[in-house]
């Protein structure tokens, strides 16, 4: 028996391969293929099965595609329905896998059709369980995101309440935990920092699962539950109704434009992304770039700073073009008119006209905070750690919309918690007209550090 965990940190996303005897099943794919089928060429098995534990809202799996290329059955749990060919699973069924078993366990509560895969060892003993979206470390799949569901999160709290009491809970305390997601991703509330656990530690520290009573577990799980990124319905869309094939995105997408093509494309109307990092784009961009860096989480924030309809052009560092174009299409972002061909120097050799983001440094905000009015872009969840006085508190996801309630005129510092997000803030700003705008270099945490004192919000 051979299990590995294929996490990806941008999107905290964990995708699992499992393999015995020459056979092997992989559970929750990304969109791209390669890692999982190069990992079983040089293991010497072959894909039997590509399970989903349920139609995912944050990235476009790579099941159909994956499936179509080994001849991998995929398979969902009850109740789910789709427009490709897939196999709906009974609950407690077993799918034979080389000398182990995977037991297929409905877990509806996060959506309707989410399972797990208990993972039964080659003396049939409970070893490990896949818990998709249901289970995190210290936290449980949040009730709000199933596609089309006429029940609401209430509704749904309750079942995923009776999903984890009725399979997860009677589980053995040595039982391994293999979760769907890390820490930073929007499928739970607060997910712990580890890719892995136990029944017995959940048990003890997951406040979800500490619950004594149904009505508690659905007051705790839908309290303080904060607006899910604007693109997770048209994800989980996508992967209920099927999509286009990764390789043909990527061809279609990865075409290379002179500066005077990239610029004939801007005059189209285009979103311009610039996914160097925030210290690089500052000292220099494209007029009307929105900077999303690579170095964070890229697709999640394109997700929800950007429209899916709109067509988009990219700008990257030489030789990371092909990466900012695929991790668009993890998450259903395909309408790529091409990429800057030998980046943004030649952009500059070209002549093309620039424009620059003043920034500050945290030891010097007093010089500035008399005539400018602060904004704190962090999420709300982080404010209660403590804000600037007098700060206007707008999350960066918010931003854009609010942007009609501010004046052109004025002068504004933005911070968010490190300095990722407040750039982008002020590259949304800079493309909307607003002219007297700094970003605060390390934002929150180096102001803290240079003795300002924060204030709790009312």
């Amino acid at each position: 028996m051979y299990i590995q965990q294929l996490y990806t940190s941008c999107l905290a996303e964990a995708a699992y391969y499992i393999e015995s005897n020459g056979e092997a099943a992989i559970i929750d794919p990304l969109r791209e293929t390669e890692p999982y089928m190069e990992l079983a060429e040089k293991r010497g098995a072959k894909i039997k099965y590509v399970f989903e534990t349920h139609f995912h809202a944050d990235f476009v799996s790579g099941h159909i595609d994956l499936a179509k290329k080994t001849g991998a059955k995929i398979v969902y749990g009850p109740t789910a329905q789709a427009g490709y060919e897939i196999y709906v699973g009974e609950d407690g069924e077993i799918f034979p896998l080389g000398d182990i078993n995977l037991k297929l366990l409905h877990t509806p509560g996060h959506t309707l059709e989410s399972m797990c895969l208990l993972l039964q060892d080659e003396l049939g003993k409970d070893h490990a369980i896949f818990t998709g979206d249901t289970v995190f470390v210290g936290d449980v799949g949040r009730p709000d995101l199933a596609v089309k569901s006429d029940l609401s999160r209430e509704d749904l709290a309750g079942l995923l309440f009776d999903s984890i009491q009725n399979k997860i809970m009677p589980l053995a305390d040595e039982v391994i935990i293999y979760p769907g997601h890390g820490a930073g991703s929007a499928c739970g509330k607060n997910i712990g920092k580890e890719t892995q656990t136990t029944i017995g530690v959940q048990k003890k520290n997951n406040y979800a699962l500490c619950c004594a009573t149904r009505e508690d577990f659905i007051a705790q799980v839908t309290e303080g539950l904060e607006e899910p990124p604007k693109y997770f319905f048209m994800d989980a869309s996508i992967n209920k109704n099927g999509y286009d094939s990764i390789d043909d995105v990527m061809a279609r997408n990865a075409t290379g434009l002179v500066p005077n093509e990239f610029e004939l494309e801007m005059k189209k109307g285009t979103i311009i992304l610039d996914a160097r990092e925030a210290d690089t784009f500052e000292k220099g961009f494209i007029p009307g770039s929105i900077n999303i860096g690579l170095n964070g989480q890229y697709a999640v924030w394109v997700g929800s700073l950007i429209d899916h309809a709109s067509p988009i052009l990219v700008v990257t560092d030489e030789g990371k073009e092909m990466e900012a174009i695929l991790r668009l299409a993890r998450v259903g972002y395909e309408h790529v008119y091409g990429f800057l061909k030998g980046g943004f120097e030649a952009w500059l050799v070209a002549g093309k006209p620039i424009e620059l983001v003043d920034s500050i440094n945290p030891q010097d905000l007093n010089d500035f905070t008399e005539h400018a009015t602060i904004i704190d872009v962090r999420n709300p969840s982080e404010w209660n750690a403590g804000v600037l006085e007098g700060a206007e508190l707008l999350p960066l996801s918010k931003l854009e919309s609010h942007l009609k309630n501010l004046d052109k005129n004025q002068k504004y510092l933005i911070h968010c918690a490190g300095g990722y997000r407040s750039m982008m803030a002020a590259s949304i700003m800079k493309k909307h007209g607003f002219l007297h705008v700094k970003n605060v270099r390390g934002g929150i945490n180096k102001i803290k550090e240079n003795g300002f004192m924060l204030v709790i919000p009312a």
